[in-house]
This record gives structure tokens, C-alpha cells and sequence, in this order.
């Protein structure tokens, strides 16, 4: 192989693992499992000694002993497991050998310009019912009057948190403003049906903006001894927690449960 086919091949390698390891972060992946899949790709590919870093933020890769390194950012962290499946499953198919090089990267490509999601009116209704269940849950008790409210106010909590999230990039803001809707809505609700429980219907509402997973990623880091990793996630996990509990205080000052 010659030093300009050499090159190519490289560069090749590094676009399909950064691109598997972007797509995995931003689809909520630990960080060992964002490595260890840029790493059978890899070496799977015929390549020795690669070498993996990767944050929240940021994914680096060097080949060739470290000659060449490149790096790519990461600016939108979502929850999207079905995204992290896709990928890593790619990478297993590519280590047996059931796909080739190129049929990898053209996969990885269209998984990266195609990212699978649910459509939006789903996630409305996964809304409503989590926070529905959730209530009951949370409050042991099966509270048939506040468990519509829970959904209804739930639905639209989660509504107003993805249209501000489009016109916003401001991190943490889109749960703030969800949140002040939710505790907005419930308020109103609880006017005009007084038999109705505030703390209940909050409870389950927020429980669909609540950073559970990020919470437990950031924990699986720790452990995993990705300290870096897991201090920034528990870190944004905790804002996140405080813009959903500030939203629903400034609402309570000043209208009042």
C-alpha cells in the first residue's frame, strides 16, 4: 500500500469511528461504550494500535501510533437509544464480518444524516402516559382525579419544552420554560376543580423533563472510572434539575399554588 493510499485509508477509519462515536453521544451512550465501539471498529479494520477519547462535549482519535489524530465536537446531547443500538449493532455486524468497510461507512453516514427518532405526536402521548403512571407512583395512591390532569398537564409540558428547544440554543432554558408552563397550567386546573391535588400533578408532569438517565450515565462513568465524563454529566444533570425546580418556583411566588 502506498503512502497516499496509506493516507486515504486512515482518513477513512477516522471519519467512520468519530462519526459512530458523535452519533453515540449524542444519542445519550456511556462513554466506555462510545470507546470500546469506536475500538472494534478499528481494530477490526486491520488497524494495530488505535487510541480513544471521549467526553460529553468532545471525541478524539489517533491512528499510526498517534501520527494522525483528529477530534469531533459535540454540541446536541439527546436521549435516543434506538440511535446507540443502530451504531453499535453496525459495529458488530462490521467485527462478523456481515458488512464490509464501505457498506459500514455508507450506513454510518446515512444513520448520521437520517438520525432515527419517534414522531412527535408518540412522544406526546409516551408524555401523558409516564406522567400519569409516574403520579401514581410517586404519591402511592390511586388518585383517579388527578391522574388525567397529570397526563393532560404532562402532554403539554413536554410539548412546550421540544418547540422552545428549536428556537433556543441556550442550554437549560427549554426546561425552565417547560417547567413554568407545566406548574402554569396546573394552577389553572387546580382554580377551576379545587378537589384537586397541585403537588400531585406536578410530581408526574415533571417526571417526563426529569434528567433519569443522564443522572444514571453519569453514575455508570463514575464508576467506570471516566471521571471526567461523569463529573460534567452529574453536573448537567443537577442544572437541569434546578431549572425544572426553578421554573415551578417562579410560577408558585407569583401566582400562588
Amino acid at each position: 500500500m502506498s503512502d497516499k493510499e496509506s493516507a486515504k485509508f486512515y482518513q477513512e477509519i477516522l471519519d467512520i469511528c468519530l462519526t459512530a462515536g458523535r452519533l453515540m453521544i449524542e444519542g445519550g451512550s456511556e462513554m466506555y461504550r462510545v470507546e470500546d465501539t469506536m475500538l472494534r471498529i478499528a481494530r477490526n479494520a486491520g488497524i494495530k494500535d488505535p487510541r480513544v477519547f471521549a467526553t460529553p462535549t468532545c471525541v478524539f482519535m489517533s491512528l499510526d501510533g498517534g501520527d494522525l489524530s483528529q477530534m469531533k465536537q459535540i454540541r446536541d446531547r439527546n436521549i435516543n437509544l434506538e440511535l446507540v443500538d443502530r451504531v453499535n449493532e453496525l459495529s458488530r455486524e462490521f467485527a462478523a464480518k456481515e458488512i464490509t468497510m464501505t457498506e459500514l461507512r455508507k450506513k454510518i453516514l446515512d444513520t448520521a444524516n437520517a438520525t432515527p427518532t419517534f414522531p412527535l405526536w408518540l412522544q406526546v402521548v409516551g408524555a401523558a402516559a409516564l406522567s400519569a403512571t409516574l403520579m401514581v407512583l410517586f404519591i402511592d395512591n390511586y388518585d383517579w382525579v388527578d391522574f388525567p390532569a397529570a397526563a393532560i398537564v404532562g402532554a403539554l409540558g413536554y410539548l412546550a419544552y421540544v418547540a422552545f428547544k428549536r428556537f433556543t440554543k441556550v442550554r437549560f432554558l427549554s426546561e425552565l420554560i417547560a417547567a413554568m408552563v407545566m406548574a402554569l397550567i396546573t394552577i389553572g386546573i387546580t382554580h377551576l376543580f379545587p378537589q384537586m391535588i397541585t403537588d400531585n400533578i406536578l410530581v408526574g408532569a415533571l417526571m417526563t423533563l426529569v434528567p433519569g438517565l443522564a443522572l444514571t450515565n453519569a453514575l455508570r462513568d463514575l464508576f467506570m472510572g471516566d471521571l471526567l465524563s461523569g463529573i460534567v454529566r452529574l453536573f448537567e444533570a443537577t442544572l437541569t434539575a434546578l431549572a425544572l425546580g426553578g421554573g415551578v418556583a417562579i410560577i408558585i411566588k407569583f401566582l400562588g399554588a
